[in-house]
């Protein structure tokens, strides 16, 4: 078992990794490839730079909206979201890993906190769950892939939280980190192909939005024409 928990955080580690950048690295090239292209088929050029820097920072920092709709499972996701992302990058045991990879690491969180921070990604994972089953209207939006991901999410939470608090024999320890260290590999290798790629696109968004409904010039006489209403007056 310890020969699989040295290729799960060696060999696969750095290949998940890799396909992961890579992939995401492709994705983000090919939406601003989309966004070049419908700037320069558009009819009006001009770009609100300035509201779409802002409403993109209020996506990030969702202060003012997040009691808007729905508050409570919005303070849930937010919350979330915010172990999901420290965790993984900055705790202690990571980061070693990492260094020892490729050589470099950065800052750590303080173990108190990087628990804490666990528990609430593990609670708000659930929490999720529960969430868009029990509401029709999430239902109806629903992929099989959103009542997936917050579950899968929280296993190599739930198996890292484990091996560092649980009282636990060294093979029930090697099972768990067996499970922790193979299922962050699979998340990081289905992270480019799934809804979770957002992460990286997330800051485009706005900018995708206000790009993409400008139409090009001439389309609406493109658009009559199609539909056989090319000689009515506008």
């Amino acid at each position: 078992m310890e020969a699989w928990l040295e290729f799960g955080r060696g060999p696969l580690f750095r290949l998940c990794f890799t396909l992961m950048v890579l992939g995401l690295l492709r994705t983000f090239a090919m939406s601003l490839i989309g966004m070049v292209e419908a700037y320069y088929r558009a009819g009006d050029k001009t770009v609100p730079w300035g509201a779409l820097v802002k409403k993109t920072l209020g996506w990030i920092f969702p202060v003012n909206r997040i009691w808007r709709a729905r508050p409570v499972y919005s303070t849930i996701s937010f919350l979330w979201h915010i172990g999901l992302i420290l965790v993984p990058l900055f705790l202690a045991a990571h980061v070693m890993l990492w260094k020892k990879s490729v050589g470099f690491g950065w800052p750590t969180l303080p173990q108190t906190w990087a628990d804490y921070l666990t528990i609430l990604a593990i609670v708000g994972a659930i929490a999720l769950f529960i969430g868009r089953v029990g509401s029709k209207w999430a239902r109806t939006l629903s992929r099989p892939q959103d009542y997936i991901w917050p579950l899968l999410l929280a296993i190599p939470f739930i198996s890292g939280y484990l091996c560092v608090n649980a009282e636990l024999t060294a093979h029930e320890y090697q099972v768990w980190m067996l499970i922790h260290v193979y299922s962050a590999n699979v998340i990081m290798l289905s992270i480019p192909f799934t809804k979770v790629a957002h992460c990286i696109l997330f800051p485009l968004s706005q900018f995708v939005s206000g790009l993409g409904w400008k139409f090009p010039k001439y389309a609406g006489d493109r658009v009559a024409k199609t539909l056989g209403k090319g000689d009515m007056p506008v």
